[in-house]
């Protein structure tokens, strides 16, 4: 069984290929756009005495963090494995980053300048036409527990409820702020670069910036593939590890709608032109490894805010 929070319509057919390469059949659990990721982490937490997931194929790092801390995860070192930066992978083998998404600005050409100048003046006013996925979930709540980390969990209750006074839309999940976007119903708005380029080849006048860290670094989500402890499928799952590592598979995610990038070396000359940018800022990837204390707290803050 594989827990799966990579959208289906790419993920789904990549685990075919994989039954289709090696005859191991493979059972797939989705989850929502509201509640994907965390809603799996919990599933394999509530299931720790009697593991269903032999595999999970996170599309973030931070509730994988949360399963390896709590010994949920069997460390493997893949072959496959050594050819991801150090900085994407656990020391131990528990987990290893592949293909990865940036967090941006979304923005409508149309309406507003595609620059960091006129997002700066943007953010000082009236921000009702901003939108945001509810940061209780996905990579809206790694970006969120990486401020935490850096601006203190005072300064960013005050930070969230100053921009909350101005007027931003919070919404169910990245996509719908791509979608609001890219309608001219919202100026700009924070999301991920899968559904920027959803936006793209829709032919809708979107632009995008990526978001920085106080230090400038950019925040490039990996997604992460890990064997649950307890799995009595092991070596089928240490294959499907090593196929999902593969240069054969981050190249199928790049030049697929989404246009992950390829955190392993791979043949750049079979790369799209948009991924080959993206490159240069997936490059400059502030380390996410060590997140997971400020995740805690701060989620901790988060369901008190936004839950009943």
């Amino acid at each position: 069984m594989v827990y799966c929070a990579h959208d289906s319509i790419y993920s789904e057919e990549i685990l075919n290929q994989f039954t289709e390469q090696t005859g191991i059949e493979v059972e797939i659990r989705f989850d929502t756009e509201a509640t994907k990721s965390l809603g799996l982490v919990q599933s394999i937490i509530a299931e720790a005495a009697h593991p269903r997931c032999d595999v999970f194929w996170n599309n973030e790092i931070l509730g994988t963090l949360d399963l390896a801390e709590r010994g949920l995860l069997q460390p493997y070192k893949s072959l496959n494995a050594e050819r991801i930066p150090e900085k994407f992978r656990s020391p131990n083998g528990a987990w290893t980053g592949f293909g990865a998404r940036l967090r941006l600005y979304i923005i409508n050409t149309d309406q507003m300048d595609a620059t960091p100048e006129a997002v700066e003046q943007a953010l000082q006013g009236d921000l009702s036409k901003m939108a945001i996925a509810k940061p209780l979930f996905g990579t809206t709540l790694t970006q969120y527990s990486l401020m935490w980390s850096e601006m203190g969990g005072d300064a960013l209750k005050e930070w969230h409820h100053k921009r909350t006074e101005q007027g931003w839309k919070i919404v169910q999940g990245n996509a719908v702020v791509k979608n609001l976007v890219a309608d001219g119903k919202c100026q700009f708005g924070w999301t991920d670069t899968d559904d920027f380029f959803l936006a793209v080849d829709d032919n809708k006048p979107v632009a995008m910036l990526p978001i920085r860290t106080e230090e400038g670094q950019t925040i490039c989500i990996p997604n992460t593939v890990s064997i649950v402890k307890g799995t009595n499928q092991e070596k089928a799952a240490q294959k499907l590890i090593d196929f999902l590592l593969s240069e054969e598979i981050e190249l199928a995610l790049a030049n697929s709608r989404s246009r992950q990038v390829p955190l392993g070396t791979v043949d750049e000359s079979k790369l799209p032109e948009e991924v080959k940018q993206l490159q240069g800022w997936a490059a400059e990837g502030v380390p996410l490894g060590g997140l997971l204390e400020a995740r805690n707290e701060c989620l901790n803050w988060l369901e008190e805010e936004f839950l009943p």
